[in-house]
């Protein structure tokens, strides 16, 4: 069993930064893409960025050259350094992690998010 536990979300300005924070409990981190989306009212939730095992990375159109993921095999956590940030960034931010072992079987997990509200 898997848990996860963001934080580092809160009220910024436009233009500003910050960084989540999501710590994994559990055992095999190292094995796990790890992931944030995130999901305003009204809106889908949508892949922010993610991370593979090799720390491989990718990005939403909507955040790349502004938002860095990142992850420390040693502490079991993953980061998302989140700069420039826009009102329409706005969104409750989920951590994931998802690992396959096998072809028919799938671990997958979610955070309880954390808030995102970036004022104009």
């Amino acid at each position: 069993q898997v848990e996860l536990a963001e934080s580092g979300g809160g009220l910024v300005q436009y233009g500003g930064s910050l960084r989540l924070s999501c710590a994994f409990y559990g055992n095999l981190f190292s094995q796990y893409n790890m992931a944030w989306y995130r999901q305003s009212p009204g809106k889908e939730r949508e892949l922010v960025a993610i991370i593979t095992p090799g720390s491989s990375t990718n990005y939403g159109d909507a955040v790349k050259g502004r938002f860095t993921i990142s992850r420390d095999n040693g502490r079991s956590m993953v980061y998302l350094q989140m700069n420039s940030l826009k009102p329409e960034d706005t969104a409750v931010y989920y951590c994931n992690a998802d690992y396959r072992p096998s072809r028919t079987n799938t671990l997958n997990y979610w955070g309880q998010g954390t808030q995102v509200t970036v004022s104009s």
